[in-house]
């Protein structure tokens, strides 16, 4: 019996060993992809940053202009939900947590009598809205990793889609935000429709009754009809990075959470196998202790009855 529990001990540390250096790989990888991650949100930065200033600008000029992408609704009848997850698990709370915030989203919205529309991107999201019978415009998988520009121009393209043609009149935003290593936060956020101009102008430090500082060709309206949908696509672009860093730390985090309790659970099972193996080696000594005290035991009895039997001959 205790032989075979050394051995099933055994086994279960190899095991654990072997999941340890799993971990620990993925743990790794994860931390390079997190810095690959901030490194390509670092470069999309100017362009996002100048497309904002030129766009600030025509507002700050006092460009009007009559664009779907800023049509705002008396009445919200309808609104579509982009949701960012992963297409892998292993991120600790990552998906989850961000399922949940769009999920409450959802029910706020049905509690209203609003209808919704869902546009996914990640297996993850499409997975679980699915299998509730979730209504799923369109779900994306395959971008979530590394995603690239082309990846955002196509999913802003269906979500710019639903919104031009009025099937949504609002659009949120559901993704995790990067904030640091340490900290990522869940984001719901209006995507569209874009703020009004005079919006813009207040918020980029213009003034809507000013003139602009540029001059435009063909002209500032349709400079800006040209921009609004590159805008869109920067937006998203930007919640896709972010949201794949997020995923990345995440999942470090839970890679060196999982190595650490391997660690801590090695250390109980060698402590549990060095008592299995004094308990053996306790067990075998008392056994061959009791053999020999036994045949001690023999020997003397028999050396007694030979004493007995000589003293009877001899009277």
């Amino acid at each position: 019996m205790p032989g075979g529990q050394e051995r099933a001990l055994r086994r279960r540390i190899n095991s654990v060993q072997s999941t340890k250096q799993i971990t620990r790989a993925m743990e790794l990888i994860a931390a390079t992809r997190v810095v690959k991650a901030m490194t390509r949100a670092n470069a999309a930065r100017p362009y996002s940053t100048k497309m904002t200033g030129v766009i600030e600008d025509l507002a700050a000029g006092g460009v009007g202009i009559d664009d779907p992408l800023l049509r705002s609704s008396e009445t919200v009848s309808s609104i579509g939900f982009v949701v960012i997850t992963s297409d892998r698990g292993l991120a600790g709370a990552y998906n989850s947590s961000v399922i949940r915030a769009a999920e409450r989203e959802i029910m706020a919205a049905q509690t209203e009598g609003k209808d919704y529309k869902l546009v996914l991107v990640g297996k993850k999201a499409a997975d679980y809205f699915r299998f509730r019978n979730y209504q799923i415009e369109a779900s994306f998988s395959g971008m979530t990793d590394t995603p690239s520009y082309e990846d955002a121009r196509v999913v802003a393209t269906t979500v710019r889609d639903l919104f031009v043609s009025e099937a949504v009149d609002q659009v949120i935003l559901a993704y995790q935000e990067f904030v640091s290593m340490g900290t990522q936060r869940v984001a719901v956020r209006k995507f569209l429709p874009l703020e009004s101009m005079q919006t813009v102008a207040t918020e980029g430090g213009g003034d809507a009754d000013s003139r602009a500082l540029f001059e435009f060709e063909p002209s500032p309206e349709g400079v800006l009809s040209a921009l609004l949908p590159r805008y869109v696509e920067s937006r998203l672009y930007s919640a896709l990075l972010d949201a794949s860093a997020s995923e990345h730390a995440n999942r470090q985090r839970a890679m060196k959470s999982a190595t650490d309790n391997a660690e801590e659970l090695i250390t109980k099972l060698s402590r549990a196998l060095n008592r299995a193996r004094q308990d053996a080696i306790t067990t075998e000594i008392m056994e061959i202790v009791g053999g020999a005290e036994a045949l001690g035991d023999g020997s003397s009895d028999e050396t007694t009855q030979h004493d007995n039997d000589d003293t009877q001959i001899a009277v």
